[in-house]
């Protein structure tokens, strides 16, 4: 049987997200999953090892509405890709009657899809719940799971000099936007009050944005010898390096979904987007801006976020 699963959001987190749904699907008709999903979702860098997983199809559109896969002409191409697939079920993650057409035209027997122009305040979790419960009776918790090899993970260990007696712990300090980026003085005052008490290892994961780039070198300029940036290494690199930390401290960023996904209790600094994004996994503890009781979109909170707080959590997850 072949099964295609449609992802069609942007993000990495989006695709951690939706992992234990397309993999329910597999297992539930014992056989993998074709995904197609967006490149900026870099899925083939952390899903090469996961069975339930046959084949990974780039889905090329961009927000210029320039991609190989935009516009009519991009419509007509994905049809004749899929196409020869020979696809027997999909189902679509999303309420777009664009894939809806594309799926039928392609000559897919089989559509299951979220309800058509449904897309407005549309939770992300609960809509795949639904979706799954109503095609195939599956009741799917949102527990991802990313797998490494063994290898892998050792090799980190060594490469690294990840000692086991130190508390190696894992700052994602990044963001995809400049409002989900905490200030450094946060982190800087989180290092210090954790070097008070523990003897600690910082891994400091970001991006190539300028104000991450300031926001790491800040970090280092304090704590240089306490920390090892890994600015420089793919992701397929950096997760074996995960996996070996005690725990992790992330922004809301790719870093505390693939921290989680491994495992990791992660706590997940919510300052400006929904909350569901920082704690869908059992692995996830938010912390809020001081005085909010919710955060989503517009909320702003990065200056807010209090270093005491995080270092509380940080103790009772130890314990």
């Amino acid at each position: 049987m072949k099964i295609l699963a449609i992802q069609n959001r942007m993000g990495i987190g989006d695709m951690v997200i939706f992992l234990p749904f397309i993999e329910s699907i597999a297992k539930n008709f014992n056989s993998p999953v074709t995904l197609l999903v967006k490149e900026s979702s870099k899925a083939n860098e952390y899903l090469k090892n996961n069975n339930k997983i046959n084949k990974i199809i780039n889905l090329k559109r961009s927000n210029k509405n320039n991609g190989y896969h935009d516009g009519i002409l991009g419509f007509l191409r994905l049809i004749k890709e899929l196409k020869k697939y020979s696809f027997d079920k999909v189902f679509i993650f999303n309420s777009s009657l664009r894939y809806y057409l594309i799926c039928k035209f392609a000559g897919i027997k089989e559509i299951h899809q979220y309800p058509l122009f449904k897309k407005k305040e549309q939770n992300i979790i609960e809509a795949a719940k639904s979706l799954l419960l109503k095609k195939l009776n599956l009741k799917v918790e949102s527990n991802p799971r990313i797998f490494l090899e063994d290898s892998s993970i050792q090799e980190a260990k060594e490469k690294f000099n990840i000692s086991d007696k130190s508390l190696n712990i894992l700052l994602g300090i990044g963001g995809s936007g400049p409002t989900k980026r905490i200030p450094s003085n946060k982190f800087i005052e989180l290092i210090k009050l954790t070097l008070n008490e523990y003897d600690c290892k910082f891994f400091l994961a970001t991006g190539q944005e300028e104000d991450e780039q300031k926001i790491l070198n800040e970090i280092i300029l304090s704590y240089n010898e306490k920390c090892v940036s890994l600015d420089k290494l793919s992701i397929s690199e950096i997760l074996p390096i995960i996996k070996n930390c005690r725990l992790a401290v992330c922004n809301d960023s790719s870093f505390s979904h693939f921290s989680a996904s491994l495992g990791l209790p992660t706590i997940v600094l919510m300052s400006d987007t929904p909350l569901l994004y920082g704690n869908y996994s059992p692995q996830m503890f938010p912390i809020l801006p001081e005085g909010s009781k919710i955060v989503s979109h517009g909320t702003n909170g990065k200056d807010k976020i209090n270093p005491e707080d995080i270092f509380k959590k940080l103790k009772a997850i130890i314990k």
